[in-house]
């Protein structure tokens, strides 16, 4: 097997790589940057360049997996491309967002790239979309060489797939991105034990030791917690969430903590696509019983837009909840714009629920000390650090240890780093090379071939 990591930049972004089994070629996911404006923000394609593309395999629906999509099937117009059923109902709404965002960003930031797809484009690309269950073995044949392709869950968001691939009486497999434990709405990865001849694993984690006592249900139980007491004190208190899952999990958490009375009555503002995904959700957990998601839930919670012009360094003074994107607080974003009006102020709380990349807004500002100035620069806003900003180990990745046990077991001939900073995957290979001696470790540079 030749393997190329097409991801410009290497670490977490336009997650892509490049498989050629025999005759086959494969791609594995076609992201876009979330920190990168234009063509740079793609994978880089160029190696592609000549050959026939046999197949597109998308593990799940975030736009650093398949924020390039359109692009690629553009280029490659006889490709198929297949995901799981539940990522099948996802990926044009999630597409068609992008196509929105970028339009808005060529007039805001003059962007001449952009769009880099058309919504035209995605209705074009639609028809050559497969949603396969899991569990469900399907075969793809090139000129001489034979694939079987099957799916099993991943935990992290709806319809996430961890892929194997038999070739030749060998197992490949790719983890995608994976959380091994319960969430409210869907449950955790199940993955295939035994033998694999090479394994291709994200590493986001790597960098993070979870303390004791930090555990899923305390980390909710002390995020409850915080709520009230923000709440109680007649403050504001700002969730950044992704779209896709997050939101939709925060939600249901809340819905079984006022349920059982355990959170304080207050107003809860959402918009955006995260609502509008929740309508997803709902049919994707009546048609695949994969995911827990009702739309009810909105209702019970009496779920109220987030006024659709917040100004920035302002802060609304509602003594409310907000669930709003994005979950890294980028710049220019609902979540950003709030933040840069809630921090100068004691009275209220930032809490970050998920991952959130070091040199992104969240990111800088969770390393930022009480009292020091913060600024938002795209909103020209400064404001000292008075707000509490916490953070809750609620990740939708898997813990480390929890990765690296999964790798030692399969016993693997060779073991792939993705999806994941330098020193994370530093951290994955110095303990692989402790506990699977045997196997061959590789942190790939990005547009190198590798035969593995």
């Amino acid at each position: 097997m030749k393997l190329t990591d097409l991801n410009r930049d290497g670490g977490i972004g336009a997650n892509s790589l490049f498989v050629q089994l025999g005759d086959l070629n494969i791609l594995v996911d076609c992201g876009l940057h979330p920190k990168r404006v234009g063509r740079a923000a793609t994978p880089d394609l160029k190696p592609l360049r000549g050959l026939t593309l046999d197949l597109i395999i998308i593990t799940h629906c975030h736009l650093d997996h398949i924020g390039s999509l359109p692009v690629i099937m553009r280029e490659f117009p006889n490709t198929p491309v297949i995901m799981t059923t539940s990522s099948r109902m996802l990926v044009e709404r999630m597409l068609h967002n992008s196509a929105n965002v970028m339009m808005r960003q060529r007039e805001e930031n003059d962007i001449p790239d952009y769009p880099l797809f058309t919504h035209d484009d995605i209705d074009r690309c639609g028809p050559r979309i497969t949603g396969l269950s899991f569990g469900q073995p399907k075969r793809f044949r090139g000129a001489h060489d034979e694939v079987e392709i099957t799916f099993h869950p991943a935990g992290h968001v709806a319809g996430a797939a961890g892929v194997e691939i038999l070739h030749k009486h060998r197992r490949i497999f790719f983890t995608g991105d994976v959380l091994f434990e319960n969430q409210r709405t869907l449950p955790g990865a199940k993955f295939p034990a035994g033998y694999f001849d090479t394994l291709i694993t994200e590493t986001t984690r790597g960098t993070t030791e979870r303390p004791p006592g930090k555990e899923r249900v305390n980390e909710v139980n002390r995020l409850i917690t915080s709520i009230n007491d923000t709440i109680q004190r007649g403050g504001s208190y700002l969730i950044p969430v992704f779209a896709l899952g997050r939101m939709q999990e925060m939600l249901s958490i809340f819905h079984d903590a006022r349920k059982f009375g355990r959170l304080v009555e207050c107003p809860i503002f959402a918009s955006g696509l995260g609502v509008d995904l929740a309508d997803y959700f709902d049919d994707i957990t009546r048609k695949t019983r994969h995911i827990q998601f009702n739309r009810g839930i909105m209702k019970d919670l009496k779920i109220k837009s987030t006024p659709r012009k917040l100004n920035a360094g302002e802060d609304p003074q509602q003594n409310a909840l907000y669930v709003i994107s994005s979950g890294m607080m980028v710049e220019r974003t609902p979540s950003y714009t709030l933040a840069s009006g809630l921090l100068g102020h004691a009275r209220n709380t930032i809490g970050f629920v998920g991952y959130c990349d070091p040199e992104t807004p969240g990111g800088h500002l969770l390393a930022t000390k009480t009292g020091e100035t913060f600024v938002f620069e795209t909103a020209n806003v400064k404001a000292k650090v008075n707000a509490r900003v916490e953070r809750f180990e609620l990740s939708g990745h898997a813990d480390r240890e929890e990765l690296l046990e999964f790798a030692v077991q399969t016993d693997a001939r060779s073991i792939v780093l993705t999806h994941g900073d330098p020193l994370a995957r530093a951290w994955f290979a110095q303990q692989l090379a402790a506990q699977a001696p045997k196997s061959k470790v590789l942190d790939p540079v990005p547009l190198t071939t590798y035969q593995v």
